[in-house]
């Protein structure tokens, strides 16, 4: 069984869909630990109310010494997979070093378009509409030292419809990121995706 650690900044609706499949069968995985830099984020409250250890890090907490506490954290709960839902904040060296390849982000579009530092949330959403596109999506893929730059693993369009506003798309987008996080999660408890 795939044990799994989450970083978090808000709501976790990407966590609590993630942590539903393995409940329900359709993913292979243990939830162990869920980590958030932000005291007042939803997913730490709806964390330990599914019994699953969670914890606020941030620099606030551990000044200078963030990257080593999260690092421990997911040392401590056996974590083999790290899981960005939404993760506010860049990854220290020593996470990215010890966790390479081995840490997933989704991210709500199609990847390489409207990436980068900047670009989460519905900024995203907006830069699409903005862009002309007749399309846009949520991608799943692997974490590296710059911003959304890492190997895809799993992509799914959304179209765009005639009126949609960023919040009508955010929608719709975190819809399929609920679903192919999961799935794509269940695939490499499979071993079907190499991380390696």
């Amino acid at each position: 069984m795939l044990k799994l650690g989450f970083l978090a900044s808000h709501t976790g609706s990407n966590v609590q869909a993630i942590v539903e499949a393995c409940r329900t069968g359709g993913l292979d995985a243990e939830p162990c630990v869920v980590v958030s830099n932000n005291s007042r984020s939803g997913v730490l409250e709806k964390a330990r109310e599914q019994g699953i250890a969670a914890y606020h890090l941030s620099e606030r907490t551990h000044p200078g010494g963030l990257d080593e506490m999260i690092l421990a954290t997911m040392r401590r709960h056996g974590v083999e997979v790290v899981c960005l839902a939404g993760y506010m904040k860049s990854l220290g060296l020593r996470m990215l070093a010890a966790y390479g390849g081995r840490i997933l982000n989704v991210h709500p579009s199609l990847l390489p378009k409207y990436g980068g530092q900047g670009m989460y949330g519905l900024h995203v959403h907006e830069a699409v509409l903005a862009g002309g596109e007749s399309e846009s999506g949520a991608t799943i893929h692997l974490v590296v030292g710059a911003y959304d730059e890492g190997r895809v693993l799993a992509q799914e369009r959304v179209p765009l419809l005639s009126g949609d506003t960023p919040a009508d798309l955010q929608v719709r987008v975190l819809a399929v990121e609920h679903r192919i996080y999961a799935a794509t999660l269940a695939r490499v408890a499979r071993g079907e995706i190499d991380l390696g």
